[in-house]
């Protein structure tokens, strides 16, 4: 971060350059803070006047400034995923605002993970832009908006769209095609949309929550039926979607901070029309355990068994 300006800066007391009150004896100015990612920023200076008396004078900044990472994998990678690019079905990709195990096979994310505090969120617009994710390995396919067309199933988000507003390339970024699925409208605009929207809430009420979601199995029902693969079977639907979400307070050491009181949500859905568009998300509700027992994953590994053992098998009641 960097404070722009001159080195020698006149004060003013005549209501202009942040002056409020014109003769007062307050004296003020107005600069512009250069900035790079959030945070707190100490400014020290010396003041004086022209009979040479002298201040020194040391100012705290909190720059509300987009995050510059997410580590969404610091509770544990939940398939071990590696960025080689022989391991096809469990393809690591890490970006600013997600990470992701990609499927080659399916032609959708394994999981995708991602952290949220309301320094993610903005006002930045929804950006609409669905495009291929050209970082995929060279010779793989790559899932094109096109391929959802007339299918009879939305685009599903993995990281919503209104997770990632503090900017307009991090909105951008939830529109690459791999972090969609293939997902029934119901399930989508319905009861899942509706817990997008209480993990929103639960971090403006000053939470960090660390997110997974994907699809699993094969075979969901959309607006034309029941379909096992669109895109000509180059993508797979999941027959189940899934999330976890572990909420803390926000903080620092955030391994260190997880106990057997942590509140995790877990929630298994069908990917069918009949899930009902205004079925609250909270009848979807059930351990952590039980999503890993139907996709195969651990996790919070990373988490200190004791702990883990607890918030992996209580269902969520609030």
């Amino acid at each position: 971060m960097n404070i722009g300006g001159a080195a020698n800066q006149q004060f003013f007391d005549n209501g202009t350059n942040g002056d409020v009150t014109s003769g007062d004896n307050i004296f003020s100015y107005q600069t512009v803070v250069a900035a790079t990612g959030g945070g707190r920023l100490t400014v020290s200076s010396a003041a004086s006047d022209a009979q040479s008396r002298t201040a020194n004078v040391s100012t705290v900044i909190t720059i509300n400034g987009c995050p510059v990472s997410d580590a969404p994998l610091a509770l544990g990678n939940p398939s071990n995923a590696t960025a080689d690019v022989l391991n096809e079905t469990n393809y690591l990709m890490e970006k600013t605002q997600y990470s992701l195990s990609y499927h080659r096979n399916r032609g959708i994310a394994n999981w995708v993970a991602w952290r949220l505090d309301s320094s993610w969120i903005g006002s930045a617009q929804r950006q609409d832009d669905f495009r291929p994710d050209t970082t995929l390995p060279g010779g793989w396919y790559q899932v094109i908006d096109q391929d959802y067309s007339g299918s009879g199933f939305d685009r599903g988000h993995s990281v919503p769209s209104g997770d990632r507003t503090c900017s307009t390339p991090d909105n951008s970024a939830t529109f690459l095609m791999t972090n969609m699925m293939p997902q029934a409208a119901n399930n989508n605009q319905g009861p899942w949309e509706e817990l997008e929207t209480y993990a929103r809430t639960l971090a403006s009420q000053g939470n960090e929550l660390y997110q997974f979601t994907g699809g699993t199995g094969q075979g969901g029902t959309g607006l034309n039926g029941f379909a096992a693969t669109i895109a000509g079977g180059r993508v797979v639907v999941p027959a189940f979607t899934w999330k976890v979400i572990l909420v803390l307070p926000v903080g620092t050491n955030d391994v260190d901070r997880i106990s057997k009181n942590t509140q995790t949500i877990a929630v298994i859905m069908p990917n069918q029309q009949s899930i009902g568009i205004n079925t609250p998300w909270r009848n979807f509700r059930t351990s952590v355990k039980a999503v890993e027992a139907l996709t195969g994953l651990t996790f919070f590994s990373d988490v200190r068994p004791q702990v883990r053992v607890l918030i992996k098998h209580r269902i969520d009641v609030r």
